[in-house]
């Protein structure tokens, strides 16, 4: 049985996520299932709009399902996880580049694979419920699915902050951070897609948008710009722990993976020097591939969904990370590396 509907209905193109008892977490048949219908889609003329949302209460999407990753991986398989990383990767790509307008609808969490889904779309909507976050650090992985381009994005060092920290953002953070468009409360969510459906014109989306409260992050923007503009993991740690407002933060910080942490500061910071989401994928298919088998993504994924004891032990300490540990991990992959071709240059306003 399927775990996602796929559907015409009017002249939108609509996607369900329908696995709501696992967070709707996305596995490799359900990306398969998505990539082949907006392939379809892109060139059919009775489709005008691609619309995405999903069932039950919680989740949009909560993240890729890495249970299976991890059993194949701890046999030495690891091809599991970088064939679903690599046709996830593309499928992002093709989101973004999208002919025709991509909707989602973004309530309760949205983490990871989701923000892949997701915040690539054109029109990316948020409501009451929801919790987006790339907290892939806390399992041994990096950013992924464009994530590192959407952190790079984002003003002054929120993009280091979010994606170090896997800080959950609410409505007014994720707009604020570039991860988000519009802001529809919960109680106008049903309404604003049977008008989607009926029109397919993603403007209407501006007849149910509110103004979200201001955003907060738990710290000041100027205290994370001075702290996570630091060089490495060790400095910020240093200038987070003689903060006044930092000491949340550096636990947090403490309990992620150093190595992850390192790789995600050079990817946020390279996506910035070097911009486009398809130079952001390739780099970070580079990373994941290397996760699995040279980093903490299999104890982490142990420590966090397996046995679920929330104490992984690290192959390196917070300030320990050598920089030639983190050059190894973003290596080209040769033949392996994805194929995509360079963004476009963004052209002067």
């Amino acid at each position: 049985m399927s775990d996602v509907s796929i559907r015409i209905e009017n002249v939108t193109g609509h996607i369900t996520l329908t696995r709501p008892k696992a967070l709707n977490a996305l596995s490799r048949a359900m990306s398969e299932e998505i990539d082949a219908a907006i392939i379809a889609w892109a060139d059919d003329p009775s489709v005008e709009m691609v619309l995405i949302d999903a069932e039950g209460e919680r989740a949009f999407c909560a993240g890729g399902d890495i249970r299976e990753i991890y059993e194949a991986g701890k046999q030495g398989d690891f091809s599991v996880g970088r064939d679903f990383w690599r046709q996830e990767y593309l499928m992002n790509s093709r989101i973004a580049h999208y002919p025709k307008p991509w909707v989602a609808i973004m309530h309760g969490y949205v983490m990871g694979g989701g923000v892949g889904l997701s915040g690539h779309g054109s029109h990316r909507v948020v409501t009451d419920s929801s919790r987006i976050s790339m907290p892939e650090c806390n399992i041994g992985l990096i950013p992924d699915v464009g994530g590192t381009h959407l952190l790079a994005r984002a003003r002054g060092r929120l993009g280091e902050f979010l994606g170090l920290t896997g800080f959950r953002m609410g409505a007014s953070q994720a707009i604020f951070s570039g991860f988000a468009d519009h802001y529809v409360p919960e109680d106008r969510l049903d309404a604003l897609k049977a008008k989607l459906i009926e029109t397919a014109d993603p403007e209407v989306i501006t007849e149910f948008q509110a103004t979200p409260p201001e955003p907060d992050f738990g710290m000041p923007l100027d205290a994370i710009d001075d702290a996570f503009s630091a060089p490495d993991i060790a400095t910020l740690i240093a200038r987070l722990e003689v903060s006044d407002v930092g000491h949340t933060t550096v636990k947090t910080i403490r309990a992620q993976s150093p190595l992850s942490m390192a790789c995600t500061l050079e990817l946020v910071r390279r996506a910035r020097r070097e911009p486009g989401l398809n130079a952001a994928l390739i780099r970070e298919l580079r990373c994941t591939w290397h996760c699995i088998s040279e980093g903490d993504l299999l104890e982490g994924i142990r420590a966090a969904v397996v046995d679920r004891d929330r104490k992984p032990v690290w192959l390196d300490k917070p300030t320990g990370v050598h920089r030639d540990r983190v050059t190894a991990m973003l290596e080209p992959l040769g033949a392996d590396d994805l194929d995509l071709p360079v963004d476009p240059a963004p052209q002067p306003a």
